[in-house]
């Protein structure tokens, strides 16, 4: 495992840690009638002030990988999957991998079945939306949400009340299944370790009519496997130089001096494609920053990547670099065993500086 997934994987614990209450939604895997991604209609569900964004379209992760898996699964071959999953640098943003085998085993539904995950974290919280089957039956679901051990709620649309005490002895499970809803209506399925967050999260989310960098990034992960996407403020701390060694920075400072003028991001996106594939979307003031980032950024992403070891060209070759309105957009060929994705979604990484 290189430093800098090391780094990832810490990094992930201690925002864990940070946020006060932690969501995980599970949404349908029915596009828009207007032609609107599951990842674009995802996102806008998510609270409005969520910064980072974490994407894993498990339908098409199986796909990928051609794994056969079903309700009926073992929790081996759930695993075994899983394990694939990692290798191929598919399963690092989503937040339900070490719950897998009990959820398989107990709840239903699992990385095995379930279309699509959205892990959405903000200062004071977190949503992770993921996609339960249309054969999944929902009074099944609940049947086995009371076989647990589940408090069922008095109202439709309301919170089934386990809490950490229920958790515990079930094994491996992420406090994020503490308390849950279902939509019945959306086949969703919601769960928090806070049962606050789930009786707030239907009146915050984004929506779709919104014109703003995050949306724009995202139109750009349409095809996404596994994608993280930040706003400008969490990208500027996340993947901010700042966490280099001094002798990093110092360095960075004169490559980004010149490649030539950088402006700071409005969003950032990176996701792998299927394929393999790996695209960077990065959101910028203006159709005028874009362009002149375009350059810039492409000779940063072509050179030396101090604070992460090495260079870039050790990790991927990099490929047509364009900017269209106010979104530059980078296709990366990752390096065979190379973790492209989730290295670069933590910092430092020079071609995202701000």
């Amino acid at each position: 495992m290189s430093m800098s997934r090391r780094r990832l994987i810490v990094l992930g614990a201690v925002l864990l840690l940070v946020v006060v209450g932690v969501v995980a939604w599970v949404v349908t895997s029915r596009d828009d009638e207007d032609g609107v991604s599951r990842v674009e209609a995802a996102v806008a569900m998510a609270p409005g002030n969520t910064a980072r964004f974490g994407w894993t379209d498990w339908s098409g992760v199986r796909e990928e990988l051609d794994a056969d898996l079903a309700a009926g699964s073992s929790t081996a071959d759930v695993e075994r999957f899983l394990g694939k999953g990692f290798n191929a640098d598919l399963t690092s943003t989503s937040a339900l991998v070490s719950s897998a085998p009990i959820l398989q085993e107990r709840y239903g539904f699992s990385p095995a079945t379930i279309d699509w995950e959205l892990f959405a974290q903000s200062e004071t919280g977190a949503v992770v939306l993921v996609g339960l089957p249309d054969s999944l039956d929902l009074d099944q679901l609940e049947e086995a949400l009371a076989e647990i051990g589940y408090e069922e709620p008095t109202e439709d649309g309301g919170v089934w009340v386990g809490g950490p005490d229920l958790l515990a002895p079930l094994g491996t499970v992420s406090q994020e299944l503490a308390y849950l809803t279902i939509d019945e209506d959306e086949q969703v399925l919601a769960a928090s370790d806070q049962a606050a967050t789930l009786e707030t999260w239907r009146d915050e989310q984004r929506g779709d009519d919104l014109d703003d960098s995050i949306s724009d990034v995202t139109t750009e992960m349409e095809n996404a496997l596994s994608a993280s996407l930040y706003t400008g403020d969490y990208a500027c701390v996340a993947l901010a130089m700042t966490q280099a060694a001094d002798a990093d920075r110092t360095r960075a400072a004169g490559l980004i001096s010149e490649a030539g003028e950088v402006s700071p991001l409005r969003a950032y996106a990176i996701a792998t494609l299927p394929g393999g594939d790996v695209r960077v979307a990065m959101g910028f003031e203006s159709e005028e920053q874009a362009r002149t980032n375009a350059d810039s950024r492409a000779r940063l992403a072509a050179g030396p990547a101090p604070g992460q070891g090495g260079a870039f060209p050790d990790r991927f070759a990099l490929g047509e670099v364009t900017a269209d309105g106010a979104v530059v957009t980078m296709e990366l060929d990752p390096v065979r065993a190379s973790y492209v994705q989730s290295d670069l979604a933590t910092g430092p990484v020079l071609f995202a500086t701000c």
